[in-house]
């Protein structure tokens, strides 16, 4: 009997808390188009107690039972709601609608700017509004989310122009970057000028880069968590742009008023359209050319809400990049070209089980596929190869949120994801008369692996004390082989003042999907390949302290330190690449190590007013060590960049003109360069070994990365004209980017000294010399363009 009452005893007492609480539950959206507003307040104004809502708009808000609940919803850049309920149920639920923009009239004004930077347990994490995101000065006037990102101190770009991050010296694959939840593999346009996210379907972007919580995992530096806007519930709206290389356009609506929405948006270059009847009235007469260069995204999101407690998504991404050409003179034809993009596609169930507990169900599709091919046809025959590399995940995952109380917020789940891996295949075609004919595939078995996750995280609140404290445990299975992972997460805010807080964090992370790369430049061609018997994951462990405050209620900073330490990170072998012979394992051409980052970040940010932006300041060091390169001498990684300085600004003129800047500066790259060389008689040249032509040169360096390039620095400007029409509103952006031209160094190359020789004789002469020289080559100059932007 003692053993019963004992198992019972936790119904009892919830039953007991149930009639001594009263729950207030719903989601928090926007007035105007019925958006979600993650991670919007509520407060009860009588205790203090608030709660914050989830990505999706729910909150859940228990309090002790009391006559009368004043209750305020806010959210940064809306007008707050006050509401009173006298004599509240147990359970109640409230939707609630904030208005921002003409809408105020109707809405309680309040200073609230909703919970701040020091009020939050979580830390090295940044979210850039939208809007801020689309006034930053953009490259040919293609606003781009990720060369924004790269204005935040901890995080680098990988080169002049590339949308590559480098967070907290971590390389590319080391980034979880999440698009409505699904992973995606490549995230760029144009060899990395321009990143594959349209601005105009975004709702929100959030970067992450240290002081991991418990439901990420799979990468070793940062997530990056990427939301579609989720359709207008009211009313059909659109915008767009008509730029020097692109043109876009964004419609979203009801299809059954506040039910049903949709939203389509589309993106597409034409320098195709320019170039191509270029190449056609040069090539001349008899000559037929094809050209394909251009890009394209596609995105597209519906909505339905079945009802109050369930909810339906549909999410979907289609991108590319065609790069193709194909000239044809009479019966001889050659061309070639590289196309590689991404498809991903999410389905979505929100359940509101209770006014505490929500469910969130998601299945979903990702592949990225990379194709080059080469055509020659000729009268004695014709020759075909085209090379196939990619990756398909198909998943599901489940993430519950549980609020039992202001003082907990419980997160737990799991996921499971089959990965279906093609690290490179060949197909051949050879037809000649005179030659045996050949038509083959090598290399196209796929690699299936499994991996699946579990997670169980929880916010407490302990008075001035908050932590948040988790477990992630994963699992990979490829070929026979079985890795796992228990990864311990911990964060922790204590807040001094109400404005002043000290927050420390400590994660550990595990990868089992790797990235072989040229280090020098990121290329398509780039392969994904799984964890193997021999090739083990990548760990790493991180730690970071720092503090927050917010100032004069308008500004938001923050100070931090951090070490990171990683383990079994990949590089080619010396000397190798994964194109050097199809007939040998790419396992065998790459070696694994250790990497080291640490250092300090700055971050003061203002998201309100007429003027608004950031500065971001980061010192950092980060190295890397193999037993196999550099004679098993620790050396920088090629991005370990010493000082990283931004600076951005936007500021209202009037409700008409709006002026931004950005400025950045950093600490050239890590570069090896050739110290010396030497000749060597070249065993094909016979016994002529006193004649240049059959000598061979030898370059040679003494350590890897041991040269810097120049240091960088760059100015973007722009400005803004709007207008608002019957129709809604238009305007004229005008951007200049490297304003003051100064020539970045994109790569050095070292070649023979041009040296001229004056005879005397009034002759002169040139010609290479025997010393090399060094010179930096800058691929971007100032660059201005011109954006017609609409929105009605």
């Amino acid at each position: 009997m003692f053993l019963r009452s004992l198992l019972f005893l936790p119904v009892y007492l919830l039953a007991l808390s149930l009639t001594a609480q009263t729950t207030v539950s719903g989601y928090l959206t926007d007035g105007a188009n019925g958006e979600a507003l993650l991670a919007a307040n509520v407060i009860e104004l009588g205790t203090g107690q608030g709660a914050v809502a989830n990505e999706y708009g729910f909150y859940s808000l228990t309090l002790g039972r009391r006559d009368t609940l004043r209750l305020r919803f806010s959210y940064i850049g809306y007008g707050s709601r006050d509401t009173t309920i006298l004599n509240p149920p147990p359970t109640l639920a409230i939707n609630q609608k904030l208005q921002t923009g003409s809408e105020l009239e109707t809405v309680v004004i309040t200073s609230d700017h909703g919970e701040r930077i020091e009020q939050r347990t979580q830390m090295s994490t940044v979210e850039i509004p939208v809007a801020e995101i689309k006034r930053v000065p953009a490259l040919l006037g293609e606003v781009d989310v990720l060369k924004t990102l790269q204005l935040l101190p901890g995080v680098q770009s990988g080169g002049e122009g590339a949308s590559g991050l480098y967070v907290r010296g971590g390389s590319p694959d080391q980034n979880l970057v999440l698009l409505d939840g699904v992973p995606i593999y490549n995230v760029s346009h144009l060899l990395g000028v321009f990143s594959i996210f349209n601005a105009d379907a975004l709702r929100n972007v959030t970067l992450t880069k240290g002081g991991f919580p418990a439901r990420y995992g799979g990468r070793l530096s940062s997530v990056l968590s990427i939301n579609m806007k989720e359709g207008n519930l009211n009313e059909w709206e659109g915008e767009g742009s008509v730029g020097l290389i692109s043109s876009k356009l964004t419609l979203n609506g009801p299809i059954k008023k506040g039910r049903t929405s949709l939203l389509v948006s589309g993106r597409r270059t034409y320098a195709d359209l320019i170039a191509g009847p270029l190449l056609k009235r040069t090539a001349g007469p008899g000559t037929e050319t094809d050209l394909g260069l251009y890009f394209y995204d596609l995105n597209a999101k519906l909505q339905h809400k079945i009802s109050d407690r369930h909810r339906v998504f549909l999410s979907f991404y289609n991108g590319s990049d065609v790069f193709r050409t194909e000239i044809s003179e009479g019966p001889e034809t050659y061309g070639g070209g590289t196309d590689w993009g991404n498809l991903i596609s999410a389905a979505r169930w929100n359940w509101q089980v209770g006014p505490r507990l929500f469910v969130n169900t998601t299945a979903t599709f990702s592949r990225y596929r990379i194709t080059v091919n080469s055509l020659s046809i000729e009268e004695e025959g014709e020759f075909r190869a085209r090379y196939l590399s990619g990756i398909t995940d198909l998943g599901g995952k489940v993430d519950i949120d549980y609020i039992p109380n202001p003082d907990h917020y419980l997160r737990f789940g799991g996921g499971y994801t089959n990965h279906a891996y093609r690290p490179g295949a060949v197909s051949l075609l050879s037809r000649s008369e005179d030659a045996v004919n050949l038509d083959t595939l090598i290399g196209s078995t796929a690699t299936h692996a499994n991996e699946l996750y579990a997670y169980a995280e929880d916010d407490i609140t302990l008075g001035a004390l908050k932590v948040n404290a988790g477990l992630h445990l994963s699992g990979f299975a490829v070929r026979g082989k079985f890795y796992s992972s228990l990864q311990p997460r911990l964060g922790v805010r204590y807040l001094l003042r109400n404005d002043l807080s000290l927050k420390a964090s400590y994660s550990r992370m595990q990868q089992y999907i790797n990235l072989l790369a040229s280090e020098s430049l990121s290329l398509p061609t780039d392969l994904w390949v799984p964890s193997t018997e021999q090739v083990r994951p990548q760990q790493s462990w991180q730690v970071a302290v720092g503090a927050a405050k917010t100032y004069r209620s308008a500004y938001e900073v923050s100070v931090e330190a951090f070490y990171k330490n990683m383990d079994n990170v990949l590089s080619f072998r010396e000397g190798a690449s994964f194109l050097l012979g199809l007939e040998s394992d790419w396992q065998t051409k790459v070696t694994q190590g250790q990497g080291e980052a640490y250092g300090a970040e700055f971050f003061i940010q203002k998201k309100e007013g007429r003027f608004t932006g950031w500065v971001g300041y980061t010192l950092s060091w980060n190295t890397r060590q193999f037993d196999e390169i550099n004679g098993g001498r620790a050396f920088p990684f090629r991005y370990d960049r010493r000082h990283d300085l931004s600076l951005v600004g936007n500021y209202d003129l009037s409700e008409r003109v709006g002026l931004s800047g950005a400025f950045v500066y950093g600490t050239g790259n890590a570069v090896t360069l050739p110290v010396y060389t030497y000749a060597v008689v070249n065993p094909q040249a016979g016994s002529h070994w006193n004649d240049n032509l059959f000598l061979d040169r030898i370059e040679t360096s003494t350590e890897k990365n041991s040269f810097r390039m120049s240091n960088y620095h760059r100015l973007d400007l722009s400005i803004s004209f709007r207008k608002q029409k019957k129709w809604g509103e238009r305007s004229w952006v005008i951007s200049l980017y490297n304003a003051y031209w100064h020539r970045n160094p994109y790569f050095m190359e070292v070649g023979p000294e041009w040296v001229c020789t004056d005879h005397g004789n009034g002759s002169t002469s040139c010609g290479y010399g025997d010393r090399l020289v060094v010179s930096e080559v800058s691929i971007l100059p100032l660059i201005p363009s011109v954006a017609y932007n609409f929105k009605f």
